[in-house]
């Protein structure tokens, strides 16, 4: 099961000060540290938010399995080193990674963090098939479809998902030489 609980690799203290702020206003819990104590194998429902430092390969693993229970994560990693590469494509796996502290606008590399079944949804849905109609071309529920579009509009920073398909469209397009 791969949830909607936010996932942040971020650079400095600072920007996941920031996202914690915002997600405690949101109603999120905040706990520093990644290793979970709770009994509970699915906390989407939890609505707990764990952040630290990731100094090392083992933390990334807490990280990672966290995120797949649902926990939301605020991982502080420099995204360029190994470690942190290794972090953001284990976390990408599970769904859209949040790089910056404000996610409120799209981001230019928006395109090379959706994942494949987001692109695979939007491109059918830009050629003009329902949300129902992509799903099960793609083999995947409904639920699970409007869950991806839903991630797919928080990565581009807008609010429904025709803005989300014409936002795909205008990055997909080559750029003319200059």
């Amino acid at each position: 099961m791969i949830s909607d609980a936010p996932r942040y690799v971020v650079p400095t203290a600072a920007d996941a000060t920031a996202v914690l702020r915002r997600l405690a206003r949101a109603g999120w819990r905040t706990r520093e540290g990644f290793a979970l104590t709770e009994t509970a194998w699915d906390l989407t429902t939890a609505h707990l938010a764990l952040y630290g430092r990731v100094p090392d390969l083992e933390t990334v693993q807490l990280v990672v399995l966290a995120a797949a229970r649902g926990a939301g994560v605020v991982a502080i990693t420099d995204a360029a080193t190994d470690l942190g590469r290794a972090l953001v494509g284990d976390l990408t796996r599970l769904g859209p990674v949040h790089r910056a502290p404000d996610t409120g606008r799209a981001e230019p590399d928006v395109l090379g963090r959706l994942i494949p079944e987001q692109r695979a949804l939007l491109d059918r849905l830009a050629s003009g098939e329902t949300i129902a109609a992509a799903a099960a071309a793609e083999f995947l529920s409904l639920r699970t479809a409007n869950r991806r579009i839903a991630q797919a509009r928080e990565l581009f920073g807008v609010g429904t998902t025709r803005e989300a398909v014409l936002a795909y469209l205008r990055q997909r397009r080559p750029r003319p030489p200059l």
